[in-house]
This record gives structure tokens, C-alpha cells and sequence, in this order.
């Protein structure tokens, strides 16, 4: 980055991309090959030492174009942008959101390794957590808002397996009901057991609900930032991808094991997310400023039970440190209890104009759904009530649309409960 340029905002439009080389097009063009020719047989072996990992780059060395499974221009220049807002040594990006955080879990747990991981998850985190890892003979302890460092130690400790500490994966703030994690203290738990083990333990932070605008997990204290790209990454509800950021060590181990699971996501994918980041900060902007407006108006209707918003913390309240502390905004994720039932949630959401009733999040427009039966159905329904993901739990994503709007259309759909 220019040193002129402090903003990444400011970078993507051109950041990683010499028009020069493209026939002086403006834009990147879609890169729709397979394959890239090598000067030489000697270019050829170098790049694929550096692909396979047998040898480092040199420092001024660069991994050329070898086949689209491992690199294309359109995922190097998407990385090198994405890179930036987290401000990460490198990026890799996926086809799906659970195609990042599945292959981030493969590389770094082993049999008899011990996962400690945040609850909630989102559901098809928790499914491959609770039902595909113990197959593998990896071992798992779910930690929740109310423990404190010294309880996570002592259920670590617990567990038989502190030995084998792996990994600590956390998603803050949760899907879908924005509970907080603190990730510095996360992050300290995983250096105190790397140090008395002699053992990596990666500190890994899904911080799709934050971003990369209103939170940066590396800047305190994660190893690794994972986002399922197709929410505000990709931010117009018309592509699938996830992303993982973080230092050059852990992403070259990362990239390494996405060329054998070929789990890359399209050139004509990695275009589309070049477009979407133009605008990622102006679209962000707007959904949080829409999302307080609608928040607080939640706040206010007699049918509704509870609303569930960083936003609305006020100090001294639990979590409200934590967010002060390591988010910037409160985000555009609004969760809330309606007064009654499923059949009520069910008759809002089925009297909704303006919002669709959808799943996914982070894009232009506003979607509501129902995580108990929908997004978290697979979540164990003990679990779901402890985590207060009840029937009567709508969740919303705000869009970018007039906030008057939005918040007629939630009017007139509860008035229909």
C-alpha cells in the first residue's frame, strides 16, 4: 500500500492490478482459463516448488501463474485487496464460507487433537464441529458468554486432552443472537497453552457479522480471520464464497491444502467480489446506520419481547466491555423475541412486504428468517434453548434500503401477530 494511501476503501478500485497488462482496460478482466503458459521448464519447476511447498520464496521472489486450481489474477488481485482492510499478510479465498472454515479446521486439527470452540456457531459450523470432527478423532469443548478465562482453563483442563490443544475457534459476535467473545482473552488462553505444551494452538475468529469493517480479530490477538465472503464481502445476495486471512506462515499452510481439496473459488467469482469491495464500506456504513433506526424502534413495540443488538448494550450490562473494546460499530444484525410462539413468529414473518424472507445476510436488501427452524435447525434443541435460540427469535439483516421503510414494513407485519 502507497504510503499516501492510508485507507483501504481508497485501494479498491486498483490496488494489485496494472491495466497495462490488460490491454489498458480500467477494470480487471475475467481471467476464464485453465492453464498459463511457463517461459521455460526451469520457470515451470520453480513455480510449482513454491505451489507445493517444498521451498520458500526468495524474498523478492513472486509464485507465477501456474494452473487456475492454485492461482489466476482474479483470486491473486481479490486476495492482495481483501488483505488490506484486515490488514493480514495474505488472503485465500474459497467457494463457500463452511469451504473456508472446513479447511482452516482440517489443516490445523489432527487425530486427538482437543477444538475449543464458541457457542453459538452458525449451524453448518456446529454440524461439521459436533457430527463430521469426532469422526476424524478430534475432540471438542464448546465454551459459552458466562465462562471466564478461568473456567475455559479449567475445562481444558478437564477434558484429559489440554495436551493436545489445537485450536480455539471463535465467532464473535454469534449467529443469531450477537453473543461476545473476547478474543484478546481467547488469544491469551491459546499462548498459554502453546507455551506450556510446546505446541501450536491457532486462535481462528469467524468475523463475518463484523465485516472486515467493524472489527479486526488480528489486530487483537487472532491468528486467523475467516468470513463467509458471500455475506458482506460479496454484499448482492448473487455469489457463494468465504475467505481466510492471516500471517504468511499459517496461510501458506492454508492455500497449500486448498490446492489438494481444489476448493478455489471461479475467476468469474473472484471478478464479481472485485466489484462488490468497491463499494464495501459505503454499503456497511448504510446498514449500520439503518440498523440502529430499526433497533431502536424494536425497542419500543409492545410485541416485541426482547431485542438482541450490540447497539443497545449500555455499560455495565454483560458484553458491553467487550464490544467497546474490539468493535467500532454495532453492526447491521438484529435479532429479536416476539412476543408469543412460532405461529407468531411464522405470521410476521409471512406478513413481511419490503423484507424478504430469506436466509443469508449482509447484502443490499433486508432479509428476515426464523433461525430455530431454519439457519440452526441442526443445533441440538437443548443447546438452542440454552442459548436462548428459541421459537419465538426472529433474525434480521438490515439492507441498505430507506430506513423509513424498513421499519413501516416491521410495523405493519406486527401488526398482523
Amino acid at each position: 500500500m502507497t504510503k499516501t494511501i492510508k485507507n483501504p476503501e481508497s485501494h479498491m478500485m486498483t490496488y494489485g492490478y496494472k491495466p497495462e497488462l490488460s490491454e489498458g482496460a480500467i477494470k480487471c478482466p475475467i481471467f476464464q482459463t485453465s492453464t498459463f503458459v511457463f517461459k521455460s521448464a526451469e520457470e515451470g519447476k520453480s513455480f510449482f516448488e513454491i505451489a507445493y511447498g517444498i521451498r520458500e520464496k526468495d524474498p523478492t521472489e513472486e509464485l507465477g501463474l501456474i494452473y487456475s486450481r492454485i492461482n489466476n489474477p482474479n483470486l491473486e488481485i481479490l486476495e492482495n485487496r481483501l488483505s488490506l482492510w484486515d490488514k493480514a499478510d495474505d488472503c485465500a479465498v474459497f467457494e463457500s464460507g463452511m469451504s473456508a472454515i472446513s479447511t482452516v479446521l482440517l489443516e490445523f486439527l489432527k487425530p486427538g487433537d482437543l477444538l475449543v470452540y464458541s457457542n453459538p456457531t452458525y449451524g453448518g459450523t456446529d454440524h461439521f464441529i459436533q457430527h463430521l470432527l469426532p469422526t476424524l478423532g478430534i475432540h471438542t469443548i464448546g465454551i459459552y458468554t458466562d465462562d471466564t478465562k478461568k473456567s475455559i482453563i479449567k475445562k481444558i483442563r478437564a477434558s484429559g486432552h489440554s495436551k493436545r490443544l489445537a485450536m480455539m475457534y471463535v465467532e464473535t459476535p454469534a449467529n443469531p443472537n450477537n453473543a461476545l467473545f473476547d478474543i484478546e482473552m481467547i488469544s491469551e488462553i491459546a499462548k498459554e497453552f502453546e507455551a506450556n505444551n510446546k505446541k501450536q494452538v491457532v486462535t481462528a475468529v469467524d468475523n463475518t457479522y463484523m465485516g472486515p469493517i467493524w472489527q479486526h480479530p488480528l489486530e487483537i490477538g487472532a491468528d486467523l480471520t475467516i468470513y463467509s465472503a458471500t455475506k458482506y464481502l460479496g454484499g448482492h445476495s448473487d455469489l457463494i464464497a468465504g475467505a481466510v486471512m492471516g500471517s504468511q506462515e499459517l496461510m501458506t499452510r492454508v492455500k497449500v491444502l486448498r490446492t489438494f481439496l481444489g476448493n478455489m473459488i471461479s475467476p468469474n467469482t473472484a471478478w464479481l467480489m472485485l466489484r462488490s469491495l468497491e463499494t464495501l464500506k459505503l454499503r456497511m456504513d448504510k446498514q449500520c446506520e439503518n440498523a440502529k433506526k430499526v433497533a431502536q424502534f424494536l425497542t419500543t413495540h409492545d410485541k416485541v419481547e426482547k431485542v438482541y443488538y450490540l447497539g443497545l448494550l449500555k455499560d455495565g450490562e454483560k458484553g458491553y466491555d467487550i464490544y467497546k473494546k474490539q468493535c467500532t460499530q454495532p453492526g447491521a444484525m438484529i435479532s429479536f423475541d416476539i412476543k408469543g410462539k412460532e405461529k407468531d413468529a411464522f405470521n410476521f414473518l409471512n406478513h413481511l412486504k419490503l423484507i424478504k424472507l430469506a436466509v443469508s445476510l449482509g447484502s443490499t436488501e433486508s432479509l428476515a428468517q426464523h433461525p430455530s427452524s431454519m439457519t440452526h435447525i441442526g443445533v441440538d434443541p437443548e443447546l438452542r434453548n440454552k442459548l436462548n435460540i428459541s421459537e419465538k427469535m426472529v433474525r434480521m439483516s438490515i439492507g441498505v434500503e430507506n430506513p423509513d421503510d424498513i421499519i413501516e414494513d416491521i410495523k405493519q407485519a406486527l401488526e398482523e401477530v
